[in-house]
């Protein structure tokens, strides 16, 4: 019958490295079972060597014994950032037997950001609701749903009772006005005349005006009284359809959307934000933005907007930022993940996140002095982003630290809170 263990052979090849560090590098010496590397019943001075200087040795791990991290690891708890403890290892070889990989910080920039989730929707400045001025029939439809349109592109024509009235008024006032104009130039009509037949026409072209007509087309209507008078529904700027009611031979409304046209090369996102990170946010910092059907594609763009209240469900805020979209590549309603960069530093002192390990809540990086010595150093941390670690300060630039397997040297340091550290109880 077939036993399944619980332990995996990664936590095999843990359990393992743990014994390797924390075995005594002179078995010999343990004739007892006293655990510290004592024979029984010897004096407390026969357990350490002490230097002309006056210094205690820690006889198993030579190491000063106030600073050996495997006899005292308690002592780590108490450290200030550049502060540190010796850990001896139990041969040179150790660290490379369970895989210690080192290297010096790497200088770069780092930003610090809030991490949040995101909505992308289409920008609101570079959206327009194409509807019917007046209402009508719509004569036809020039686009199709995806259409691409430059600005004042004809999209659809309508025709309306309205829209000849309209017209007429404006053909007539104009010719209303042209006479005047000569009888006032002859002395035969009177001032007042003149200036009621400016006003009239006047408001007959702002009429016009509103629904689309310019000057030209009201002349050209004049000479050619029996053509049908259309409206033009024209895109006020260049873009894609992207909603279309519009119907050939449908009765439409005044007011009534037609087409949605939208300039797509920009688009929005909606930034859900915790509550507590509010207070670090100001309207201009850079925005990244990542889709998780996009792997590997960042949008940058900027905060634009933030919002003056909190959802009293979930506490998060609302921001907006704006991202270029040249690619076509960010489509409405796409959700995403977004960090807002707060804080970029210049020159920062950068390690992997998997060299920082925690003793006693306080943050560790392990500095090898030698292929079996490292010192345990307390650091002071500043940002995190993409699995890196800013270091304010407790590391030289030139220092090897060790990167990977960092956390089988911790481990080692505090085997003495199991008992088998070498300290004197």
């Amino acid at each position: 019958m077939k036993i399944f263990s619980p332990f995996t052979s990664t936590a095999c090849t843990g359990i393992a490295a743990l014994a390797l560090l924390s075995g005594c590098g002179k078995q010999d010496q343990h004739t007892t079972d006293d655990g510290h590397g004592h024979e029984h019943g010897q004096d407390e001075a026969k357990a350490h060597i002490t230097t002309k200087d006056g210094v205690a040795i820690c006889a198993e791990h030579n190491v000063p014994e106030a600073v050996c991290a495997v006899c005292k690891p308690d002592q780590a708890a108490s450290l200030q950032p550049g502060d540190s403890m010796k850990l001896r290892l139990p041969s040179p070889n150790s660290a490379s037997i369970i895989g210690v990989q080192t290297a010096t910080p790497e200088t770069g920039t780092l930003s610090d950001g809030i991490d949040c989730m995101a909505e992308v929707s289409f920008s609101q400045n570079k959206l327009a609701q194409i509807s019917a001025p007046v209402g009508g029939i719509v004569q036809s439809v020039e686009v199709d749903l995806g259409s691409k349109v430059e600005a004042q592109q004809t999209v659809a024509k309508l025709w309306s009772a309205s829209l000849a009235e309209t017209v007429t008024k404006a053909v007539l006032t104009r010719q209303t006005l042209e006479r005047e104009r000569k009888l006032w130039a002859g002395r035969v009509t009177s001032e007042q005349a003149l200036q009621e037949a400016e006003a009239a026409n006047r408001a007959a072209r702002q009429q016009a005006s509103t629904l689309g007509f310019s000057d030209e087309q009201i002349q050209a209507l004049e000479k050619n009284t029996t053509s049908p008078i259309y409206l033009e529904v024209r895109a006020p700027f260049a873009g894609e359809i992207v909603e279309q009611a519009a119907v050939r031979g449908a009765t439409t409304e005044a007011g009534k959307t037609l087409f949605t046209l939208v300039d797509t090369s920009v688009m929005q996102a909606l930034l859900h934000v915790p509550e507590t990170a509010l207070a670090r946010l100001q309207p201009g910092q850079a925005v990244e933005l990542r889709i998780n059907s996009l792997p590997g594609k960042i949008f940058t763009g900027k905060l634009n907007w933030i919002s003056p209240a909190v959802d009293e469900r979930t506490r998060l805020g609302r921001a907006r930022a704006e991202f270029d979209n040249a690619e076509h590549l960010l489509r409405d309603k796409m959700f995403a993940t977004a960090r807002i960069l707060t804080r970029t530093t210049e020159g920062a002192t950068l390690v992997p996140t998997s060299a920082i390990q925690y003793v006693g809540g306080k943050p560790f990086v392990f500095v090898q002095q030698k292929a079996d010595l490292f010192d345990a150093r307390a650091v002071r941390l500043g940002a995190k982003s993409n699995n890196q670690q800013e270091v304010l300060s407790g590391v030289l630039a030139h220092e090897q630290i060790a990167v990977d397997h960092a956390f089988a040297i911790k481990s080692a340091m505090l085997m003495a809170r199991l008992g088998a550290g070498c300290a004197d109880d």
